[in-house]
């Protein structure tokens, strides 16, 4: 029981960080770090999935051994995130909405700036 409990919560959270990539709002990489405990507990072999053979694992397996981002994963976030965020700004008409987009942008794109980057002289071979 509480296997299989993990194992819908995985994946659950599996696909709302998919979901996550393409809405501004619903944050991603909680909901993969959700997923990867989760497997790790209840699947040997989805943990494997999740850290090798699926989108996310290079990010997950680098936040994982270095606590930071691979080299050019921030300028894309931040660029991934610039766009869908001005694509919802041009969307929103409600001026309370757009302000609020704006302050969530901020401290958005405040964090992901926060966040280290490894570089090639950290990589352990």
């Amino acid at each position: 029981m509480h296997r299989t409990i993990l194992l819908i919560i995985g994946w659950l959270a599996v696909g709302l960080a998919t979901i996550g990539v393409v809405l501004p709002l619903l944050p991603t990489t909680p909901f993969l770090l959700l997923a990867a405990w989760c497997f790790a507990r209840s699947s040997p072999r989805f943990h494997r999935w999740l850290l090798y053979r699926s989108w996310f694992g290079g990010y997950i397996r680098y936040w994982q051994q270095y606590r930071a981002m691979p080299p050019g994963a921030k300028l894309r976030a931040i660029g991934f995130t610039l766009i869908t965020f001005a694509f919802s700004l041009w969307l929103v008409k409600l001026l309370w909405v757009r302000i609020l987009l704006v302050i969530i942008l901020a401290v958005l794109l405040l964090f992901l700036w926060r966040i280290p980057v490894v570089d090639g002289k950290q990589q352990k071979p």
